[in-house]
């Protein structure tokens, strides 16, 4: 493949990057806080995720600081999109429990 290739394919890679690791938090997070041992969910995925991430920014980058920079511009944009897809499963789940609080009444 050229290079132009690769740059236009750069940040895709950097949205599944970022999809994978800011989803990992979100998910850890969930349950995590259910869990009896909260520390080896939050380091076993802080590990995993960060292990991942720095492996496909690496194999993207293939020691190009053009294509890393790409893949970051993916991985920011995925931190945004993760963000938002969450709070809007989140107030989805708070009006859903409402409802039925105000049902159960």
């Amino acid at each position: 493949m050229n290079e132009l290739q690769y740059m236009v394919m750069a940040p895709g890679a950097g949205l599944l990057i970022g999809g994978f690791f800011y989803g990992g938090l979100w998910w850890t997070v969930k349950k995590g806080m259910k869990s009896g041992y909260p520390a080896l969910w939050f380091i076993g995925s802080l590990i995993t995720r960060f292990a991942v991430t720095l492996l496909g920014f690496y194999l993207v980058s293939g020691n190009h600081w053009e294509r890393m920079l790409m893949c970051l511009a993916g991985f920011v944009i995925a931190r945004a999109v993760v963000t938002r897809l969450t709070r809007v499963a989140e107030v989805k789940q708070i009006q859903y429990e409402t409802q039925h609080e105000n049902q159960s009444r």
